[in-house]
């Protein structure tokens, strides 16, 4: 589990690319503290453990699912990374609940200054678009962030300088694919009321009726 808080930006130092996966080396400094191989690290938002651990820099491997949902195929050496620990039971919860497991990837088609802030707007597709809410959630390559607007093509969310400074959405161009994970209350709310309701209505035996209403608290 992690917040979303970047707690540094890491590069790639090699990518060893297999037929349907990689193994990425990355170098990091503040995360190395106290990291140990199968550690988990966020690296973009992407869940990834650690398989191995060389004086400035870990290995990760990124299997083919990773790869299908994620932008980490995009990266080369030399590409900056933003980087996780995993959340410690005992430390501040400064962002929102992120579990690293990516939903997919949207495009930036926007990047607007606005005073001391920058709009980024991002294009996704409608099943992830779905659970975006304006001033909900959202992990934006692994950076918990607060949806400004939303529409039926795309969501927007604006940037203060000090995540700026702190991440590589600076970095970021119009065009670039980013990684997307939703805020995961949304998404087991909606399953358990599409199947628990599924499961009470059989019991019922497939009706809705009066009797069924006033038994769920509905009268």
């Amino acid at each position: 589990m992690f917040t979303g808080i970047i707690e540094e930006i890491g590069e790639i130092l090699a990518v060893q690319r297999n037929a349907e996966s990689m193994i990425l080396t990355i170098k990091a400094k503040k995360i190395l503290d106290d990291v140990k191989i199968g550690d988990s690290i966020a690296t973009n938002g992407v869940c990834l453990t650690v398989v191995g651990i060389g004086g400035s820099s870990f290995q990760a491997d990124v299997m083919h699912e990773t790869m299908n949902r994620s932008a980490l195929g995009n990266l080369k050496i030399g590409s900056s990374v933003n980087l996780e620990r995993a959340m410690r039971a005992d430390g501040r919860f400064g962002g929102h609940m992120v579990a690293g497991h990516i939903d997919g990837t949207g495009r930036i088609t926007d990047i607007r200054k606005d005073d001391n802030a920058v709009w980024y707007t991002i294009g996704a597709e409608p099943q992830i678009l779905r659970y975006i809410i304006e001033k909900g959630s959202i992990a934006i390559d692994g950076i918990s962030l607060t949806v400004a607007a939303v529409s039926k093509e795309n969501f927007a969310v604006s940037i203060i300088p000090h995540t700026l400074q702190q991440t590589t959405l600076a970095e970021r161009r119009n065009g670039d694919l980013v990684n997307l994970e939703n805020d995961m209350v949304g998404k087991y709310i909606e399953n358990f009321l599409i199947h628990g309701t599924r499961d009470r209505t059989q019991k019922n035996g497939g009706h809705i009726d009066k009797t069924f209403l006033a038994q769920n608290g509905f009268i």
